[in-house]
């Protein structure tokens, strides 16, 4: 048996490392920019190319982790995410930039998934629980990065900065190699057959679904607050970007009380009054009319997200035991590319119909995620 605690920490170190690799590229783009020259067209591409990255890993990973185990995984996750860290600090030529940028993501995405699937697969009980408490890592990583660029640019430049961050990544190579993570579930290889049974299970399509809403939520909030914020009332950028921020702490002290009291509320309620909860965020913000009130419906909207993910994904761990990882790489899968697709389409509703739909968008993915969570209650008796 593989030593759990070492596993967790794995997990959670993962974890860090998937929330500084989803927000690095942002924090730093004004200085890639400059260093580059980089035009509004080249500079779209590069940013096109991070989620191309994690939707790579997160499909990559699954079968991998399933046919071979965790310990190669994380390690060629952790490689490919200093590598891309290093790169990003110190490359001189745009061709160089793009592949850094692209094994960033594709190591996030791999951690994301692995770190996911594993925790799920030594939690015998308390599956949500623990992946809840899994989720608050992402949220340390999303908000420190920032903040510790916040702090240090006056001293040093950003690369700098990037490339000893990238340092934690192999502090996390060094971690996993002593680690004994739980063995192959299948030695013997994944048939055709076994996958496609996954594909057309309609339980799995329905987390899938469910996620797709979830993860598109989170996607237009993350990239459209502050722009909604700017457009509806008289405050700074970076009083905004604080207000984010706090829905972010919203969702993660959230994930910390899940984590506590999963083993004494049901699930289905946990989700129920986490639908509730976004809805009321979306009339909060919708109808706000000041800055505290904005800021309260944010935080409430980071405490209606919070458990979405941890949950649905405790069902699946629960549900395909012997191929896990597999299964995760589907749905995370699914709401990766739900959320390109809805991220985009949301950049559409912006251009040509402004900024104030943004809580329209809200309240369809709120109704979305109720719906496919009704039928996802029905599948499994809850």
């Amino acid at each position: 048996m593989p030593h759990h605690r070492s596993v967790f920490l794995s997990a959670y170190l993962g974890m860090l490392l998937f929330g500084i690799s989803l927000i690095t590229l942002g924090s730093v783009a004004p200085g890639l920019k400059e260093k580059f020259s980089l035009d509004a067209i080249s500079f779209g591409t590069l940013f096109s190319i991070l989620p191309f990255g994690i939707l790579s890993g997160s499909l990559f990973f699954g079968p991998f982790a399933d046919r071979y185990g965790f310990k190669i995984i994380f390690l060629l996750a952790g490689l490919s995410t200093f590598i891309g860290f290093e790169g990003i600090a110190y490359a001189h030529s745009l061709t160089i930039l793009k592949a850094s940028v692209f094994l960033f993501g594709f190591g996030g995405g791999v951690l994301n998934g692995a770190s996911n699937a594993v925790v799920s697969d030594i939690s015998e009980s308390d599956k949500g629980g623990n992946l809840s408490f899994l989720g608050v890592f992402f949220a340390l990583g999303a908000l420190g990065m920032p903040f510790i660029l916040g702090i240090l640019e006056k001293r040093f430049s950003y690369d700098t900065i990037v490339a000893s961050v990238g340092y934690v990544a192999l502090l996390g190579v060094a971690l996993f190699s002593a680690t004994r993570f739980p063995v192959a579930k299948q030695a013997h290889g994944i048939s055709v057959k076994e996958v496609r049974n996954l594909l057309n299970d309609n339980f799995l399509l329905l987390v899938g679904f469910f996620l797709l809403c979830q993860s598109s939520f989170e996607a237009i909030i993350n990239n459209w607050t502050t722009t909604y914020l700017l457009n509806k009332i008289s405050i700074s950028m970076s009083n905004a970007l604080y207000a984010l921020s706090l829905y972010v702490l919203g969702m993660a002290i959230t994930r910390i009380i899940l984590g506590k009291i999963l083993k004494r509320v049901s699930s289905k309620s946990i989700l129920l009054m986490s639908i509730a909860l976004l809805a009321i965020a979306c009339v909060l913000i919708h109808l706000g009319t000041s800055y505290s009130l904005y800021t309260i419906g944010l935080i409430i909207l980071g405490a209606g997200l919070a458990a979405g993910y941890p949950v649905t994904l405790g069902y699946v761990g629960d549900r395909y035991k012997t191929l896990s990882g597999t299964a995760f790489s589907i749905v995370i899968s699914m709401a990766l590319v739900g959320s390109m697709i809805i991220n985009y389409l949301m950049g559409l509703i912006v251009e040509r119909f402004g900024i104030q739909h943004l809580t329209t968008m809200g309240f369809v993915l709120t109704t979305g995620m109720l719906f496919f969570l009704l039928m996802i209650f029905e599948k499994i008796k809850l």
